[in-house]
């Protein structure tokens, strides 16, 4: 296990690297950021140039992205085109983004697996052909329908939540927010549980647990699940980075500064400082997300070893 650790690990090298570059080079050709810093008037040749000089912009582009990571790894993200360091809004930006994944994952785990259990277990009868009916529905609607939806009926119509949250962003105020930011993945993730636990139902080692009188929550938990689990853990752990950064809309909506926040502004202000430097954590995000991942599948399958 340690060696597989270790090789992971150093597999996400070049990963890490050519996902940096490329997002890099993307950021870049974007437009001119100093043209944005001026507002609607032209900056003037002199400030331009030296704004240039100030931020690096007037290097090549290749000896900016060597500058950038080499102060990367010494945990300069850069500064924000406002004077405030990347370090900063990522230190407030990122606990709230992360709040609000886990209650995400959290209406994955427990409604998702739950409701795909239930229709994998009853394939074919009405609350199976009610559940696919459902998922179909909610991963048809857009997610700033969904959220626009449930702020104006729960905040504004009833009164029961309030319509933006708060700067703190405890966990009660992001359980709406997160059930919107899960809705898709949780459709999904209902979808895949439910087929994943229907097929292995017919498999001959299950067939083999009942025919040795096993109890059936016993068959259900210690045979059929953990085996059925594994494509959906696949999925979920690679939709934690998807969350994070695919949070733009549903923080939008409900007001919160998290990370999407920070990348929508950063995007439309052409801060290329701070697009990096969150795109960059979030590639490291789901590098570690998909190292855990495969960690798990040993757990749930004692069949499975790393070299």
């Amino acid at each position: 296990m340690g060696r597989y650790v270790v090789r992971r690990l150093l597999q996400m090298i070049p990963v890490f690297v050519g996902a940096t570059l490329l997002i890099f080079l993307m950021v870049n050709v974007m437009g001119d950021p100093i043209a944005g810093l001026c507002g609607d008037r032209e900056c003037d040749p002199a400030t331009a140039a030296q704004l240039r000089r100030e931020f690096g912009l007037d290097m090549p582009v290749w000896q900016q992205y060597l500058t950038y990571m080499g102060n990367v790894f010494t945990g300069d993200f850069g500064t924000a085109f406002n004077g405030q360091e990347v370090t900063e809004l990522m230190a407030s930006a990122f606990p709230v983004t992360i709040r609000l994944t886990i209650v995400a994952i959290l209406f994955e785990i427990v409604i998702g697996v739950t409701l795909g259990v239930v229709t994998g277990l009853r394939r074919g009868r009405p609350v199976d052909t009610g559940a696919l009916v459902v998922t179909l529905v909610v991963i048809s609607v857009p997610t700033f329908v969904t959220g626009l939806l449930l702020q104006l009926l729960l905040g504004v119509e009833w009164g029961w939540i309030s319509p933006s949250v708060s700067s703190d962003a405890p966990f009660d105020e992001l359980i709406v927010p997160g059930l919107v930011l899960a809705s898709v993945s949780l459709a999904y993730v209902t979808r895949l549980t439910r087929t994943s636990i229907a097929e292995n139902a017919r498999a001959d080692y299950v067939r083999t647990a009942v025919a040795k009188g096993l109890p059936r929550h016993r068959v259900i938990r210690k045979h059929l699940l953990r085996n059925s689990l594994i494509p959906v853990v696949t999925f979920i752990g690679t939709d934690i980075g998807a969350l994070m950064g695919g949070a733009i809309v549903t923080e939008r909506i409900f007001n919160i500064h998290g990370v999407g926040y920070q990348l929508y502004q950063g995007i439309l202000r052409q801060n290329t400082q701070t697009v990096v430097g969150f795109v960059t954590v979030l590639v490291l995000v789901f590098l570690l997300a998909n190292l855990l991942v495969d960690l798990l599948y040993a757990v749930l399958d004692p069949r499975i070893r790393y070299a």
